[in-house]
């Protein structure tokens, strides 16, 4: 039974971490839309991030442990846990912005 539960879940994780997707709200209904947004890919360290997508508008502080660390783009947050990419996110309006960058560090 322990094994089914394991799969089932491994298995579920799979299938999310593909997808790309924006939250929007329609009649007070939360929807899931597919995000046109570029953003960093898991496992892609800082320094790489930075050379494709540049300097980020913020940096925040890393927190935690593992020490995680967000850096945001007018587009979209990146996650990290040490200098590698846990996960990235579109921001609110990124569909306007995507494709942009910001090239000015805070």
């Amino acid at each position: 039974m322990q094994t089914r539960v394991l799969v089932a879940l491994l298995c579920s994780c799979a299938a999310t971490t593909a997808a790309v997707a924006e939250t929007i709200l329609v009649e007070d209904q939360v929807k899931l839309r597919d995000s046109a947004v570029d953003t960093p890919k898991r496992g892609v360290t800082m320094t790489q991030v930075e050379a494709r997508f540049g300097a980020p508008a913020t940096r925040h502080e890393a927190v935690g442990a593992p020490p995680i660390t967000r850096w945001d783009y007018p587009s979209f947050s990146v996650f990290f846990e040490h200098d590698r990419v846990i996960h990235a996110v579109a921001t609110p309006g990124s569909t306007e912005q995507a494709g942009s960058s910001s090239k000015s560090a805070s």
